[in-house]
This record gives structure tokens, C-alpha cells and sequence, in this order.
């Protein structure tokens, strides 16, 4: 039987203008996740951006890059719908008018992602095509896998996809799975004879309250 830990990347930098960075904070997620994590895996993947492969070389390994673990175009998906968003300064002026920006941003980019899954226009990958490029990242990971483990570094998005599928057989969980994925968590999935089947979701003891984020 196969193992497949599905891991999301540590805290990258939200409310910058290059996102795809592991913050301070993300550093230490991603520093203790690899001083707890007792694992010995044959196979360790990530997606391509940089926050995955920060968060495996920091935890101590190097991966192999599949991009089928890569995370949506969260910034396209937002522009989509507020497409004044496009200009930075626009936004994080917009977000501070509330009082509560972290909030704000959840709120809007909660509406976002609806559009997104809803059907609407202005995207170049669609949530059907997302959901489905991220089921085939990990069938490939369990093919090339047999029976030992693989350590994948990858976002909430695609671990969410994964999960809900396999839980459901649909996209319909995607919506309450996605928003509490953990930075850092752990997601097993095992490989047998009756296919995959997830045994475990968005483990996270190893942070404890210091270090726990979602964003």
C-alpha cells in the first residue's frame, strides 16, 4: 500500500505585492514541519512556485516539480471580479477603507472564487479543469509511487480538490474545504487495491497555537 502526505506550503506573503514568498512566519512553519516530521519518503514532489519548493527545502528536501500540483491563478480569479484589482495600490487601498482588510479580502475573494466556480468568463483555466488537473497530479504520484511514501508539497486549492473528490466523488466540498486548509497541514492519502483513499485531513499538531495561520 502506498502513502501520499499531501502538505500545503508554509505562510507565504499575504498583502504583498509578490505573494509567492514564504514570510517570517512561514519560515518557522516550514523549519518545524521539518524537525517533526518523521517520514523517510521514496518519492518527494511539489508543484512549481516558489512557496512550495521554499517550504520542502526548508523542511529538508528537494523535490521533484509537477506543476499538476500547482496552485489556481488566485489573482487572475480576483480580477475577474473586481478587475480594478488588476493595480495593486487599487486594492490594498480599497481593503484598508474597511478597517479590517484581512476580512475584506476574505469577503471579496470569497465572492471571487464563486464567480470562478460558477462558470463565469475571464479565465484561462476553469474550476472543472483545475479540480480535474489536480486529481490526475496525485493518480500520478500513486502510479509512480508502488508501495512506499511520497511527500507532496502543494497549495490548499489542489489538496482540496483531492480531498473533496475523494470523499464525495464531486467538487462540491471544495467551497468549505479550501478556506481552512492550514499552512503546513498534512493530508494522508493511501493507495490500494480498492484506489485512493484519504485517511487523514489538514493535520497540524506539529504547529501549535504559535504558529498556526490559514492565510
Amino acid at each position: 500500500m502506498g502513502v501520499i502526505y499531501l502538505v500545503r506550503h508554509a505562510q507565504a506573503s499575504f498583502g504583498a505585492r509578490d505573494y509567492d514568498n514564504l514570510s517570517e512566519l512561514g519560515q518557522q512553519q516550514a523549519l518545524r514541519l521539518g524537525a517533526v516530521l518523521d517520514v523517510t519518503p521514496e518519492l518527494v514532489v511539489s508543484g512549481s512556485m516558489r512557496r512550495h519548493q521554499q517550504t520542502a527545502s526548508l523542511a529538508g528536501f528537494t523535490p521533484e516539480i509537477d506543476v499538476g500540483y500547482d496552485e489556481f491563478d488566485h489573482q487572475e480569479v480576483l480580477i475577474a471580479h473586481k478587475p480594478s484589482y488588476k493595480r495593486h495600490a487599487v486594492m490594498v487601498a480599497d481593503l484598508a477603507r474597511t478597517g479590517n482588510p484581512r476580512r475584506a479580502f476574505q469577503d471579496v475573494f470569497g465572492a471571487a472564487t464563486q464567480r470562478w466556480i460558477d462558470g463565469g468568463d475571464g479565465y484561462t483555466e476553469t474550476f472543472q479543469a483545475f479540480c480535474d488537473r489536480s486529481e490526475a497530479a496525485v493518480r500520478r504520484t500513486a502510479s509512480s509511487l508502488g508501495k512506499g511514501s511520497a511527500l507532496v508539497f502543494t497549495s490548499g486549492g489542489p489538496i482540496a480538490a483531492v480531498v473533496g473528490r475523494l470523499l464525495s466523488g464531486g467538487d462540491g466540498l471544495w467551497t468549505k474545504l479550501n478556506p481552512v486548509t492550514i499552512n503546513t497541514a498534512i493530508t494522508k492519502v493511501v493507495s490500494g487495491r480498492s484506489g485512493l483513499t484519504v485517511v487523514s485531513y489538514n493535520e497540524h499538531v506539529h504547529l501549535g497555537a504559535d504558529l498556526l495561520t490559514y492565510r
